[in-house]
C-alpha cells in the first residue's frame, strides 16, 4: 500500500515497533496515547529545522510553522506538505476531535483544532515524542 507521497507505507509488527521506538514513542505512535502536557521534547525548541515522524522519518512540519500556543504540546499552523498526514474523526474521551496520523506509517501524532493563528487558523497540537528534529545550519 502506498501513500500519496509515492513512498511505500511503513508496516511493522508490534514487536518490530517496540524494538525501534522508546516505550513513550510506542505508546503515542502505535497506541494513540499522549504525553503529559509541558513534559515532552520540542515544546520550547525555537531552532530552525524540520520536524519528522519518529516512526518512519517522514517530514511533517517546518520550524517556521511552529508557534507557542500555551497548550503544553508543540503546535504548528501548517504541515510541511498536504500529503504528510491523514485526518480521522476521534470521538474518544467524550469529545469530537480531528486526530492527525502520519501518512507514512499511520502513527498517531496528535490532533488539529480550528483555533490557530493566521494564515491557516489551524493548531496542529502534536506529541513531542512522536517527532524527531533536524536542525538547519
Amino acid at each position: 500500500m502506498s501513500n500519496t507521497n509515492n513512498r511505500t507505507k511503513v508496516v511493522k509488527t508490534d514487536a518490530e515497533w517496540r524494538e525501534q521506538l522508546t516505550p513513550e514513542q510506542f505508546h503515542i505512535l502505535r497506541n494513540a496515547g499522549t504525553e503529559r502536557p509541558f513534559t515532552g521534547p520540542f515544546l520550547d525548541n525555537h531552532k530552525p529545522g524540520l520536524y519528522s515522524c519518529a516512526g518512519c522519518g517522514q517530514p511533517l512540519f517546518r520550524s517556521d510553522a511552529k508557534f507557542d500556543s500555551h497548550c503544553g504540546w508543540p503546535s504548528f499552523f501548517e504541515p510541511a506538505s498536504a500529503e504528510a498526514m491523514t485526518e480521522l474523526r476521534d470521538t474518544s474521551h467524550g469529545m469530537i476531535r480531528t486526530e492527525i496520523r502520519c501518512s507514512g506509517c499511520d502513527g498517531h501524532l496528535g490532533h488539529v483544532f480550528p483555533d490557530g493563528p493566521r494564515p491557516t487558523g489551524l493548531r496542529y497540537c502534536i506529541n513531542g515524542h512522536a517527532l524527531t528534529f533536524d536542525q538547519e545550519g
